[in-house]
């Protein structure tokens, strides 16, 4: 048990919960990822371009929560392997928006199955109203955090 009052206890806290089931979320995606040479990077980059196609390195990085220098080493890896296209010169100001190329569609096709199922498997202990209410709770908790609000 936890004896010092000023910290937190790991036991009952939250936010430590949040972590852990985080870190066993990225676990059990890169176990279904390898297979298909993948990261869980990798994956959330092609993700997000075939949902928002065009973003630039700094959008990505910050979709796929990592860093804009770690962005860029993965996009100029997935260009050269031709899971994406990116143009020579930016058509407006710096960012060089980059594009899924037929490849990197085919692979994200199967990652995405992939992913599917480790979400599938999450979520089968809970009913369809625990998961409407999980997924309302902690979208009250991002919005709070980023928001700096006491909660919605």
């Amino acid at each position: 048990m936890y004896q010092d009052g000023d910290g937190v206890d790991l036991e009952t806290s939250l936010g430590y919960l949040l972590k852990e089931a985080s870190s066993a979320l990225r676990v059990a995606m890169e176990e279904v990822l390898r297979p298909l040479g993948m990261s869980v990077t990798h994956y959330s980059c092609l993700e997000l371009l075939a949902q928002r196609p065009g973003l630039s390195n700094s959008e990505l990085a910050r979709g796929a929560f990592v860093t804009r220098q770690s962005m860029n080493v993965l996009l100029q890896t997935l260009e050269r392997e031709g899971y994406v296209t990116r143009p020579s010169e930016a058509p407006v100001g710096k960012a060089l928006p980059t594009r899924l190329t037929p490849r990197g569609r085919r692979s994200l096709e199967k990652a995405s199955v992939a992913v599917r199922s480790v979400e599938v498997r999450m979520l089968a202990g809970m009913t369809e109203t625990e998961r409407s209410g999980a997924f309302r709770i902690l979208k009250s908790m991002i919005h709070s955090l980023r928001d700096g609000t006491a909660g919605a």
